[in-house]
């Protein structure tokens, strides 16, 4: 069940008016957010600074076109691991999270236990880490792939609750 933004303290309106702001145009200075949602310039911008020190806004980053630098191909990775335990799924963790190719991964249920988007430049690029990197991976027992043909939304907003 979505968590309901209203029963957060200290996010209100304001805040969830900040977030779609940013959310639209990260690189928005504080003054234009600040007209956008009806706050002076100060306390929006103290605003915006707890929802970064309460980590609701964990950074800001740059949406780089994937086929512009070279990275043509998406992959949707399937991992099965043996041997389910709390130590097992760490390690496959930690794992994971160190090969950079991997931009996204998911603890999931259903036939698959991690779920990672892997973005490389091409079919060779991702068969050589599939074979390199991938199936040496501690406790994997199965791996499926899912090639993308098309990005049709990426990086997309979150649609936040209206505020109290």
């Amino acid at each position: 069940m979505p968590k309901d933004f209203t029963k957060v303290p200290n996010l209100d309106k304001f805040d969830i008016a900040i977030l779609k702001c940013l959310q639209e145009d990260a690189r928005a200075t504080n003054v234009e957010i600040a007209e956008k949602v009806n706050l002076s310039p100060s306390p929006c911008l103290r605003r915006i600074r707890n929802l970064e020190r309460s980590g609701i806004i964990r950074g800001y980053t740059a949406d780089i076109d994937r086929k512009e630098v070279g990275l043509g191909l998406t992959v949707f990775v399937e991992f099965k691991v043996v041997h389910h335990s709390r130590e097992n799924s760490e390690a496959q963790q930690k794992a994971l999270l160190a090969i950079p190719e991997i931009v996204s991964c998911f603890l999931i249920s259903g036939t698959a236990d991690f779920l990672a988007e892997v973005v490389v430049e091409d079919l060779a690029a991702y068969e050589r880490l599939l074979t390199d990197t991938l199936l040496t991976l501690p406790n994997v027992s199965d791996i499926r792939s899912n090639f993308a043909i098309r990005s049709i939304k990426t990086h997309g907003p979150l649609k936040l609750p209206e505020g109290r």
